[in-house]
């Protein structure tokens, strides 16, 4: 069944459909997350990160779970196809962000 675009874009994150409506989708993602990052450091007031990749990934990986599993209607196997990881693993990584499995 296919659903209409007007349906489809307000499953999207509020953020997500303000980054396509501001003409910026085109930025690569790894220039969003620089940008991201700098600011983190500026609020850090001289004092240093600690264990900053674990914090990256787990602020990236669920709502990336999220958008995949939104996008694939929810089929787990779909979604982990297109994440590149086998399914139980993406089950696993769903128990872990209590995103049911």
């Amino acid at each position: 069944m296919l659903k209409s675009k007007k349906m489809a874009d307000t499953r999207r994150p509020v953020a997500a459909r303000t980054l396509v409506r501001a003409g910026t989708k085109d930025v690569p993602l790894r220039e969003h997350t620089e940008v991201v990052l700098h600011a983190y450091f500026e609020k850090l007031n001289g004092h240093r990160p600690a264990r900053l990749y674990e914090l990256v990934l787990r602020e990236v990986e669920e709502p990336l779970l999220r958008a995949v599993l939104s996008y694939s209607d929810g089929n787990q196997s779909k979604a982990a196809t297109i994440l590149g990881i086998n399914r139980g693993t993406l089950r696993k990584k769903l128990k872990e962000y209590g995103l049911g499995a």
